[in-house]
């Protein structure tokens, strides 16, 4: 089952799975996927820490821990969450060193609360990169307006970035510009470039979601036939932006001082529609360079019956394209629907911060109540 997951591997596309739990790091689980599925990178949100600490009891002894020493709710969370980070880049080191740093990374999310705000986001950027103390970590920096200054800086003092929530091109172009400006400041800075690494975020299946939402609306034939396709097209066109921008003086200078480039990342892969086929965001977004992070039951659907065709991105430019033209023509707003996709993420996230501090509260309550 596994030898699709290596051919996509041979293909120049790295597996990282989208999840990240206690119980899966105690189990070995995650030792089994490196193993066995190809994996070579964890990322992690906060909807995945608080789905994690609600399920079973992995946590319990830390959190009864937390709660004799009288900890407050904001220090506990980083404790919980950078404990498996730090353990699962311990799992993912072999990976990281055999790959020369190119993988084996392990993400994790600055608060989600604090998009909006650059100073606290480069604060807690550096907190994070120093409470998990690994050189495989990345921070999870979201791609707003106020995080691209932020992503810039945690770059330029050597800090290892994921950029998170992308969803529009000229976003996509502002980030690889942002990315390039923190690695000239590194340079200067005396960093050793090679050491850093990034990757830029692009969701996928939510741009379906929503444009998929305003084509039932608008109702037409014309409409109904562009359905669940711009996802793909989008994300190609990212992967053309991409080409681009890698084709530049200023990246060839950087590249020259020992520079890795900022790989693109497919997020959001898992399929929300289940009249589509449940490994298409693997199946068509087929590159090298790539990464493609995964929820697990997706990465095991593209084990079973992917299909590992070869390159599917950088053919597909010109019908890309026209697609994204067909959406305009038919009253689709690209700009309005990125826009609403932005916040909404960041949204989302937030809401999933404030579960996992309650949740977390809850436990912290019911230990102290029990000592």
């Amino acid at each position: 089952m596994s030898d699709i997951l290596k051919r996509l591997s041979d293909e120049g596309v790295s597996i990282w799975l989208d999840d990240i739990s206690r119980e899966r790091l105690r189990t070995g689980d995650l030792e089994e996927l490196v193993k066995d599925r190809h994996v070579v990178g964890v990322t992690s949100n906060p909807t995945i820490f608080a789905k994690a600490l609600s399920k079973g009891t992995a946590y319990d002894d830390q959190v009864r821990d937390l709660a004799v020493r009288g900890v407050d709710v904001e220090e506990a969370s980083r404790a919980i969450t950078t404990y498996d980070i730090r353990w699962g880049c311990d799992v993912l080191r072999p990976v990281y060193d055999r790959t020369g740093g190119v993988d084996g990374r392990v993400s994790i999310e600055v608060d989600p609360r604090l998009a909006g705000d650059t100073a606290r986001t480069i604060a807690e950027a550096r907190a994070l990169w120093w409470l998990v103390d690994r050189p495989n970590l990345l921070i999870k920096i979201p791609a707003t307006k106020e995080g691209l200054p932020a992503i810039t800086a945690a770059l330029a003092e050597g800090i290892s970035v994921n950029v998170t929530l992308i969803f529009s091109l000229e976003r996509y172009g502002e980030v690889i510009d942002a990315f390039f400006a923190g690695l000239e400041q590194a340079r200067r800075n005396g960093h050793d470039l090679s050491r850093i690494a990034s990757v830029a975020s692009f969701f996928v299946s939510r741009v379906d979601t929503e444009i998929d939402k305003r084509l039932d609306k608008i109702g037409s034939d014309g409409a109904k036939r562009l359905r669940s396709k711009a996802g793909l097209a989008n994300a190609r066109l990212a992967y053309a932006l991409y080409e681009e921008k890698s084709d530049t003086a200023r990246w060839k200078a950087l590249k020259d001082a020992g520079a890795r480039p900022q790989r693109p990342l497919w997020a959001s892969t898992g399929v929300k529609d289940p009249d589509l086929k449940d490994t298409l965001y693997v199946d068509e977004l087929v590159a090298p360079g790539t990464v493609n992070t995964m929820p697990e039951a997706t990465m095991m659907a593209v084990a079973d019956h992917g299909q590992v065709r070869g390159d599917t991105v950088r053919g597909a430019y010109d019908d890309a394209r026209a697609h994204m033209a067909a959406l305009k023509e038919v009253g689709v707003d690209y700009d309005d629907v990125v826009r609403v996709l932005e916040e909404e993420g960041v949204e989302k996230f937030a809401v999933s911060w404030k579960e996992l501090l309650d949740s977390i509260t809850g436990e912290l309550e019911s230990k102290r109540a029990g000592t």
